[in-house]
């Protein structure tokens, strides 16, 4: 039995990732930076980067 091309090339199939997702994702992670503590103002001027990389470390968050 052959294989159709759906089976062999699995990149082709993987979903596509959503804008609205991503927004979802970054939102709910501004929330936990609020929640950790740090102030709700400088959480704002943050980019999604420097959000992520502070919630690899949630410990050393100083507010």
């Amino acid at each position: 039995m052959g294989q159709t091309k759906s089976l062999r090339d699995k990149n082709l199939n993987r979903p596509k990732k959503k804008p609205a997702a991503r927004r979802r994702r970054e939102k709910v992670q501004r929330k936990r930076l609020i929640a950790l503590g740090l102030p709700e103002d400088r959480v704002n001027k943050l980019d999604p980067s420097a959000v992520r990389k502070l919630l690899v470390r949630p410990a050393r968050i100083k507010t």
